[in-house]
């Protein structure tokens, strides 16, 4: 049985040998002088899909990719894994007939509206969690997935109700969330005194280690920790992080915060949390694909302590998929890296931008479950990504979470953009300037000579290697006093046949 998009048996046990089978069918199922029959003759039935051909170059629904873990499933579908639609729709109804029929309906216009509002989300949320279409992630269960997915929605919406208000109207609306909204707050700069070591300070001389040393340090590994996770590759995730700096430095103009003193940047921020936070994740990535996946039914282990072992692993991947990028391998490819790289570059700048636009603390807790948000539907909408860019015969379509992640984005920088536009344009300095266009320069001179001068040299020299091989060929059999050679007489040879005939 296939749950949330993941590759499984029909119900019966799973072993190395059906594998097996699954990765390498028959190439034929009837004898030679067996035809099949038209699609239109069913016989009562539905035409059967035709069966993958053997040359596709994605694999079939029953095929394993090569970055793709092996699985081990015996198939149980326990009560965890059944659809619950039918109770979920009866607790729902009885819910809304207890507040319509018992409950007294307050006279306060403002409460009745935001209550009226949660419960219509609620109501949206069961209908989506019940009825949705699973993503690629089964674990740990099908509906959380789904359940996040709907969250999207509705996160989306909201930001399309706040990008059609007013500024001022925009702003105070925040205050039906949290009335201690609504209020300008200064953002803190996080520059000045740069001395790591302050002599004039004789209590505490590294006072100005302390002070950077705030809860954002540990949001920062964890973050990055996340994140590679999600990108499952060293080199992009170094390449974002280090970007991002940059950014900081060319933006600081624009947000105070944004100012950090060097060591902030390249020792405390790339180095340590950033750095450290790759590391872990990329050893956790290591493990997670040399873990063996096999998994059995709760009760059909028959120790306690296996048991709760599998509980735990609950919460682990179903299967894994090795991310393998190769930008440079085409420049679909390199410009779907690119992409992904802007995209996650912005919605990292959206987070400071929108705390500023919206005059939101940093440590308010809608900051906080924005973050929790992109960490829970980004894994999902990277691997959805990666799958339409590996196998776009079989992914036909971008996923639905990151087409949902990628409007989100452009939503929040839009309301950036309306809310705030002299902050945007506030011209970079000249020497940020410089420095961003030398950049784009050799990007773009790179792509230039890596898919088009250097296909259009290679194919000249093969050209050129081969005329050579045809001359020395020629001068080869000239020297040996044939006159001619072999191969050059087999064109003359298949126009002699062809008028006899």
């Amino acid at each position: 049985m296939r749950r949330g998009g993941e590759r499984r048996g029909h119900g019966g046990a799973l072993g190395k040998a059906a594998l097996e089978e699954q990765q390498h069918p028959p190439h034929q199922q009837h004898p030679p002088h067996q035809q099949h029959p038209p699609h239109h003759q069913h016989n009562g039935r539905a035409p059967a899909e035709p069966p993958p051909q053997p040359d596709s170059d994605g694999p079939g629904p029953g095929l394993r990719r090569s970055t793709e873990s092996e699985v081990y499933d015996d198939g149980t579908n326990t009560f965890f894994w059944r659809a619950h639609t039918l109770t979920v729709l009866f607790i729902l109804t009885c819910a809304l007939g207890y507040v319509t029929l018992l409950e007294e309906t307050p006279q306060d216009t403002a409460y009745n509206t935001k209550r009226g509002i949660v419960a219509s989300i609620l109501v949206f949320l069961c209908f989506g969690v019940t009825q949705a279409k699973d993503g690629p992630f089964s674990r740990p269960h099908p509906a959380y997935w789904r359940f996040w997915l709907c969250v999207s929605v509705v996160y989306e919406l909201f930001l399309i109700f706040i990008l059609f208000q007013t500024v001022q109207d925009g702003r105070q609306f925040m205050k039906y969330i949290d009335p201690h909204l609504g209020v300008p707050l200064p953002e803190r700069d996080y520059g000045g005194n740069c001395l790591i070591y302050d002599p004039g300070n004789e209590t505490d001389p590294f006072h100005n280690i302390w002070d950077k040393l705030d809860g954002f340090v540990p949001a920062h590994f964890f973050g990055w920790y996340l994140k590679t996770l999600m990108i499952r590759d060293w080199w992009m995730c170094m390449i974002i992080s280090v970007m991002f700096e940059f950014l900081e430095y060319s933006l600081e103009h624009q947000l105070p915060n944004f100012s950090e003193c060097w060591w902030d940047h390249w020792i405390m921020d790339v180095i340590l949390c950033n750095g450290l936070g790759i590391y872990c994740g990329m050893k956790t990535l290591s493990w997670l694909s040399l873990k063996t996946y096999k998994w059995q039914g709760l009760w059909n282990i028959p120790t306690y302590k296996g048991k709760m072992k599998r509980i735990v692993f609950q919460f682990t991947p179903y299967s894994w998929v090795k991310f393998e990028w190769k930008p440079a391998s085409s420049l679909r490819r390199w410009l779907a890296v690119c992409g992904i790289i802007f995209v996650f570059l912005l919605a990292e700048l959206n987070t400071f931008y929108l705390k500023f636009v919206l005059w939101m603390p940093p440590e308010h807790y809608l900051v906080l479950l924005r973050l929790v948000f992109f960490v829970n539907v980004g894994g999902v909408a990277m691997r959805e990504i990666y799958d339409f860019m590996d196998d776009p015969k079989f992914h036909k379509k971008l996923g639905q979470q990151a087409w949902l992640v990628a409007a989100i984005t452009a939503t929040e920088f839009l309301i950036v953009v309306k809310y705030d536009p002299y902050t945007l344009t506030l011209s970079l300095p000249f020497y940020i300037t410089q420095c961003w266009i030398l950049g784009i320069i050799l990007v773009l001179t790179w792509t230039a000579w890596r898919f088009f001068i250097r296909d259009i040299t290679l194919r000249y020299k093969e050209i050129r290697r081969q005329k050579q091989e045809h001359k020395h060929e020629k001068d080869k059999c000239l020297s040996n006093g044939d006159g001619h050679s072999s191969v050059l007489d087999e064109p003359s040879g298949n126009k002699l046949r062809e008028r006899k005939l």
